[in-house]
């Protein structure tokens, strides 16, 4: 059980709402961050392993696809990060919390990049990994920037980056960006989707603000897909296809306003847009939310008349949660404040949050909540210009930043002899019995 001493647990609320709704949201994401601890699956003792998966309606050989199950662990686990307090933070350590968080971290590095299904490819018309190795990316970038990584696992968690940032590149659609759906036809190219290309930029930039080296021209080509996919209303195409706009159904704003945020925020990082396009793709989520909700927690996928699908919805608002941090700031209190207040209205009975029909994707909603609950202290990636990332590409490979300071400021050791030490063989840590107080 993790439930009585995480209720003292201090949690970020939402800056710069009334002090009512900080205090409301304060309890709430407390009791999220106990949700989510204790909806932990897979929990192997021996390996300290944990997971977290999504569940949507696609399955493989009808078992969660690898994609998911990495994707849905990286949110929570993220989540989780950003949501507790950093000094309670310590994965080494052996109380309910860290033990989950060490658990969720090894998680990742075991199956975000395990071939066949993980590794690089695209398996027939659907396949969802790379939107696991985002997710996954962006959580050990953060985790790495936030400093919680102890010292045994950095290694491990840097070569892991890499190999996500790696298998991106590989895996990038023919003309740029990315899509879990694609053509079943051999030596046939596919449209990017800017659902899933918004949220790949956004973590690419911040590995590139991180020193980690790739070739930068794929995030060039991405971000065009994008801006093709915007067309005259300002609403962002399903799929890159400008040739076959048609302003109705998935292209109107109302079928669009979900993936408009991230996609003119991913835009904007690049300054291929202006602070207006940004502000115009918040306006609409929050001009069209009411189609959104028609369609939260409902069965199907893409259902007439705006072929919304059911997952848009927390995404949505994790999304535009992280655009409201690019306008003024007089604009960002009142934007932010309509946001809580509408996440706040489908909070469900239990305190979590699902846009699924499936019970398992509370922990997916919800981990998506507190994110947008604690944006406002969530660093975004660092701006770049399209030049600056086309000389990134031309960049020799070398380590990530930090990987070279700590090498330049402290001497190298003396390597350990490991041929007759056992102490690997299965972790020392052991999961506690009791909850402990923190």
């Amino acid at each position: 059980m993790i439930s009585i001493f995480l209720l003292c647990l201090p949690l970020s609320a939402a800056p710069s709402a009334p002090l009512d709704l900080e205090d409301r949201w304060s309890q709430a994401a407390q009791n999220a961050v106990q949700f989510l601890l204790q909806s932990q699956e897979g929990i192997d003792e021996e390996t300290v392993i944990g997971e977290w998966p999504y569940e949507g309606v696609y399955r493989e050989r009808g078992q969660i696809p690898p994609g998911y199950r990495v994707g849905g662990t990286a949110i929570v686990l993220r989540a989780l990060a950003e949501s507790i307090p950093s000094k309670r933070i310590r994965l080494e350590a052996e109380d309910p919390i860290n033990l989950a968080l060490r658990r969720g971290l090894n998680f990742l590095l075991v199956e975000s990049c395990k071939a066949p299904a993980m590794g690089v490819g695209f398996n027939r018309g659907y396949d969802v990994r790379d939107w696991g190795h985002i997710e996954a990316l962006e959580t050990l970038l953060r985790l790495q920037q936030m400093n919680l990584i102890p010292e045994s696992l950095l290694a491990d968690v840097q070569t892991r980056t890499r190999e996500l940032i790696d298998i991106l590149v590989d895996n990038e659609i023919k003309g740029g960006g990315w899509n879990y759906s694609r053509s079943r036809r051999r030596n046939t190219s596919s449209p990017a989707s800017p659902f899933m290309t918004g949220p790949a930029v956004m973590a690419l930039l911040r590995a590139r603000e991180m020193g980690y080296p790739f070739d930068g021209n794929v995030v060039v080509r991405a971000l065009k897909t994008i801006e093709e996919a915007r067309i005259e209303s300002g609403a962002i195409q399903y799929s890159t296809q400008p040739e076959r706009a048609t302003g109705e159904g998935f292209e109107a704003l109302e079928g669009a306003c979900a993936r408009m945020a991230v996609s003119e925020l991913a835009l904007y990082h690049a300054e291929m847009n202006d602070i207006d396009q940004v502000r115009f793709a918040i306006k609409a989520f929050f001009d069209h939310w009411k189609w959104l909700e028609r369609r939260r927690a409902q069965t199907g996928t893409h259902n007439p008349p705006y072929y919304i699908a059911p997952y848009y919805f927390f995404y949505a608002h994790l999304h535009t949660a992280r655009a409201i941090r690019v306008l003024p700031e007089a604009e960002q209190k009142m934007a932010r404040i309509r946001l809580l207040e509408l996440m706040w209205q489908v909070r469900d009975k239990e305190g979590t949050w699902n846009d699924r029909v499936f019970p398992r994707s509370a922990a997916y909603g919800t981990a998506m909540t507190l994110m947008a609950l604690n944006s406002p202290k969530i660093p975004l990636p660092a701006k770049v210009t399209e030049e600056e990332l086309k000389q990134w590409g031309n960049l020799k490979k070398v380590s990530p930043k930090k990987e070279q300071e700590a090498k330049e400021e402290k001497p190298k050791d003396k390597p350990k002899d490991k041929s007759n030490d056992k102490s690997n063989d299965k972790p020392k840590d052991k999961p506690a019995k009791d909850p402990v107080q923190l």
